[in-house]
């Protein structure tokens, strides 16, 4: 069976887009639940899946506000809410698709909220993969004591409409982070992250300001504190530590999760798995082998 969509309830009234990315009968392999970073959606894990075809049935879903999810009216951003959506696909996929528990990856935001999912409801989780997922100590992250997040300023100025598609895959592909995406992780960002408007233009399905928001609230739930309490294996993957990033904190992630496993990729950025996305592949099929 062809990829295809559907939608499923969170909460707050939210109705998320689950995309199903393998070609085969769905429920027919394990499935592998994918859950996508601030600013992106479903969608980006397609390079992912293409490589992970026969090995898994794989799912991802649009958060609120992110690609076909749409937001509340005037909702204000709670990253609590993400993990909520996160656990709406994951309970949907296993009592509707395929009973039994799921291997799950994320990155950044993604992971988050897959450790937020699982820390309510464990069962349903044999093992989660974070790529860098965004869960700071509160002690170390307080607004009052870090630099600006530069990716709040750059996503409130950055250009939300172009001619065509080609034009705006053009257009990020010049500048980082996104030229050093892998082509078909940018094409697949490009092609699933933008409507087409009626003179022909496309315009960004996730509102800048959406995303702007999610960036200056990520350091303040408080997830960090129920880390110790996980039971559910956790593989977290960091680029090279940098300062006041998601990749200092990695390897403290993992240190603090009961049954956490840390391993550093030299050769990327925050960003690999849509850098690697073959890399990313090749690692979850590794980690399926031993979770169990």
């Amino acid at each position: 069976m062809a990829a295809f969509s559907t939608t499923i309830p969170s909460t707050d009234g939210v109705q998320l887009a689950l995309h199903h990315l393998s070609e085969t009968e769905p429920g027919s392999l394990p499935i592998l639940l994918l859950s996508h970073a601030t600013g992106f959606h479903g969608h980006c894990y397609l390079p992912v899946a293409r490589h992970l075809e026969g090995i898994f049935d794989c799912w991802a879903h649009d958060h609120r506000g992110y690609g076909d999810s749409s937001a509340p009216p005037d909702w204000k951003v709670r990253w609590e809410a993400y993990g909520e959506d996160a656990l709406a696909a994951t309970e949907h996929l296993t009592s509707q698709v395929r009973p039994g528990r799921v291997l799950a990856a994320g990155h950044s935001m993604g992971g988050a909220t897959l450790i937020m999912a699982a820390l309510h409801r464990p069962e349903l989780f044999k093992g989660i993969v974070a790529f860098e997922p965004i869960v700071f100590p509160q002690a170390g992250f307080r607004p009052d004591n870090m630099p600006p997040n530069p990716l709040v300023a750059a996503t409130r100025k950055r250009r939300a409409t172009f001619g065509s598609l080609d034009e705006a895959f053009d257009n990020f592909g010049s500048k980082p982070p996104m030229a050093a995406f892998h082509p078909d992780a940018l094409r697949a960002y490009v092609d699933f992250g933008f409507t087409t408007n009626g003179d022909g233009t496309v315009t960004l399905k996730c509102n800048p300001e959406h995303e702007a928001r999610t960036y200056e609230t990520g350091g303040g739930h408080q997830t960090w504190n129920d880390l110790a309490a996980l039971e559910v294996p956790v593989w977290v993957v960091g680029s090279p530590e940098q300062t006041f990033q998601p990749s200092a904190i990695a390897p403290q992630v993992a240190q603090q999760l009961r049954h956490g496993h840390y391993e550093m990729w030299p050769e990327v950025s925050h960003f690999g798995p849509m850098e690697d996305p073959e890399r990313f592949a090749k690692f979850l099929a590794s980690v399926s082998a031993v979770a169990q």
